[in-house]
């Protein structure tokens, strides 16, 4: 059976293009200390175009949000995937986003001819795939898949808020601020914190 890497390498050296449906993936949520990594996978429709797609994180809350909804609406398929805090900590980081990426690709109800990935790394898919480094600023279903993933993340964030307020997930959103910082210290970890990750991992030297 040929490694994962091999096939990795394998994929990245298919270079041509392919006729069909192109669908662009990207993640959100590599960095926090508690949570899922999430994916999105988003094949737009040329008929319907969206104004406005761009690197989520150069957005405002509230257009993601109003994104998020258009880009359901219009697009002709798109799929939200996650690999849990387990997953991160059993896998790391890395490998858990391959997944999530996989996870989503696999959820579109339309096959793509070819995926557009953001980023220097791709998964191993059965579909021609492709890395582009700032890929979210330059190709438009890249933009929307990530501002899929984050809206998605962030919203899950909030939802876990309600469960353990102590920690500040809704504003701080897992990352590793003060105010997080500060609650674990008190607190300890949550089952949704990275236990792999070095600020959570400390707590149990």
């Amino acid at each position: 059976m040929r490694s994962q890497r091999f096939l990795q390498a394998e994929q990245a050296s298919l270079l041509w293009d392919v006729p069909g449906l192109v669908a662009g993936v990207d993640e959100a949520g590599r960095g926090p200390l508690a949570g899922p990594v999430v994916a999105a996978a988003v094949i737009l429709d040329e008929l319907h175009p969206i104004q406005g797609l761009a690197d989520s994180k150069k957005l405002t809350p509230a257009r993601r949000d109003r994104l998020y909804d258009e880009i359901r609406a219009k697009a002709l398929c798109c799929s939200i995937a996650e690999a849990t805090a387990l997953e991160i900590d059993r896998l790391n980081i890395l490998q858990a986003t391959l997944l999530a990426m996989q996870r989503a690709v696999a959820g579109l109800r339309l096959k793509p001819g070819k995926v557009l990935v953001d980023g220097n790394r791709i998964p191993v898919l059965d579909v021609l795939a492709e890395a582009i480094v700032q890929g979210d600023a330059k190709v438009a279903a890249i933009s929307a898949a990530s501002i899929l993933a984050k809206v998605h993340r962030d919203r899950w964030c909030t939802e876990l808020d309600r469960a353990f307020p102590q920690y500040g997930f809704a504003a701080h959103k897992g990352y590793g601020t003060a105010e997080h910082l500060a609650a674990l210290q008190e607190h300890g970890a949550c089952p949704q914190h990275r236990k792999s990750f070095a600020p959570v991992a400390r707590l149990s030297r």
